[in-house]
């Protein structure tokens, strides 16, 4: 059977030119490096070169197997110098999955300094689950699960990340801006902007409007927080945004925030992942920089 050694002894060969210097270079003695490779003629009667004075010349099958050699000790280089990074926790791929349309801006203050403490590393950010995160996450196609609706299960282990009020967002020409809080019934005249997620999903409806039996005048959807918040600032419709996220547009945009209710709707952010990846350095890494940036949206909230 053909082993790495064999592609490995055929390579430094054909480099070297001589038996002795391949052998040395593989910290071989000659004679287990010979051994070894008529080991293998034999096993498929075939001759892999030939000796002409103090000259080696391959035969045509020593010649093919040095061309895969070639070919494939590279690759399995590459796969052993993986397999190190892996163990010193050098390299992987941290797949994050995303239950929260608005969490994407907060996410990019996770993803800059953990790429910066974890060189090698890379993030694959996934949103579109249809909300079957928790699916995603049992898997394996995530390993990190952002949501602000966790599922409790045995095999999950979700911790908060930080805490945050749902408020709603309007223009400086409605209304409305002049108020601090508001009741359901003051939206069954306004145009509700959210994002695509079935009303099941969005917390606007099911905390503060539906238990009051009220609906807005009409509801859109619209995928991008930009855009959203570009409509409320033209008076084109209002919408349920993080408060903090509010807050950041505030200094560009002419929008106001408003508490919804008199107690407010309060929220927190999770970070899910698996249970048996709970010693997991690079999901560890992630959660530490996310409660930081969390803390310190908390703060300016």
């Amino acid at each position: 059977m053909i082993e790495k050694i064999h592609l490995s002894i055929l390579r430094e060969i054909s480099r070297t030119g001589s038996l002795t210097a391949a052998a040395n270079k593989l910290s071989l003695t000659q004679s287990a490096l010979s051994h070894s490779m008529k080991k293998l003629e034999r096993q498929h009667n075939i001759n892999l070169w030939l000796k002409d004075g103090r000259n080696i010349r391959l035969t045509e099958a020593g010649s093919y197997l040095l061309e895969q050699a070639n070919r494939l000790l590279p690759q399995f280089e590459r796969i052993d110098e993986t397999l190190r990074q892996f163990a010193n926790n050098e390299k992987g791929s941290l797949g994050v999955g995303m239950e929260c349309h608005p969490c994407y801006q907060w996410l990019l203050k996770v993803v800059q300094p953990f790429l910066a403490q974890s060189p090698g590393v890379d993030i694959d950010v996934k949103q579109r689950f249809q909300f079957g995160g928790m699916a995603a996450l049992f898997n394996y196609d995530i390993d990190l699960l952002i949501t602000p609706d966790p599922i409790q299960k045995e095999r999950i282990v979700f911790e908060p990340v930080f805490p945050y009020e749902l408020v709603l967002v309007v223009s400086q020409q409605n209304p409305l801006a002049a108020m601090t809080a508001i009741q359901p019934l003051q939206l069954t005249d306004q145009t509700l902007l959210t994002y695509p997620v079935e009303t099941a999903r969005l917390d606007i409806f099911q905390q503060f409007l539906l238990p009051a039996q009220c609906m807005p005048k009409l509801h859109k959807t619209l995928e991008a927080t930009d855009i959203i918040l570009q409509m409320v600032a033209a008076n084109r419709g209002v919408a349920a945004m993080p408060k903090w996220l509010a807050l950041e547009y505030a200094n560009t945009l002419p929008i106001t925030v408003i508490r919804l209710g008199d107690s407010g709707i309060h929220k927190h952010i999770y970070v899910g992942y698996r249970k048996q990846e709970k010693l997991n350095k690079h999901i560890q890494t992630f959660i530490t920089l996310a409660k930081s940036s969390g803390e310190a949206l908390a703060v300016a909230d």
